[in-house]
């Protein structure tokens, strides 16, 4: 997944202060219920959920973040963001093989939180032999099709 850059100001929106997303993440990084990211904000790290309003995302900062950064609303800002956590473009061909074979298990796998995803595939990846690995792999599919967060 390529990460996306762009100049932006931070805004208000009520009490809250957000950056307008120029770009849909789901034309880019693929549909999904949320897009967890990662990135930075003229170069401070950054990682939260964008969020949709009206017809485009949104990124919120929270007021800890900004002044830990001293960004304030009126901030014209260069920003750059990323899928966080494992994607599932990017996993062991038998995982990705097995999420391919079952849209269900992707969608919702790939709608999870990175934490979620980060403990399927260090599940998978701790087996030490391929019988385990294959059911667990097996188990994985199961699991994301019941919708269950973890195993």
């Amino acid at each position: 997944m390529t990460p996306q850059r762009f100049n932006a100001s931070v805004t208000r929106s009520g009490t809250r202060a957000i950056i307008a997303i120029p770009f849909d993440p789901d034309a880019i990084w693929g549909s999904r219920q949320r897009h967890y990211i990662a990135g930075s904000v003229n170069g401070c790290g950054v990682r939260g959920v964008l969020e949709p309003s009206g017809d485009k995302f949104v990124l919120s900062l929270g007021p800890a973040w900004r002044r830990d950064n001293g960004i304030d609303v009126g901030a014209e800002v260069t920003v750059e963001l990323y899928p966080e956590g494992p994607q599932s473009e990017a996993l062991a061909p038998d995982v990705s093989k097995a999420l391919a074979a079952a849209p269900d298990a992707k969608d919702f796998f790939d709608s999870l939180a990175s934490f979620y995803r980060k403990n399927f595939i260090r599940w998978i990846e701790s087996a030490k032999r391929p019988q385990t690995r294959a059911t667990r792999i097996d188990e994985m599919i199961k699991a994301l099709e019941d919708r269950h967060r973890q195993i």
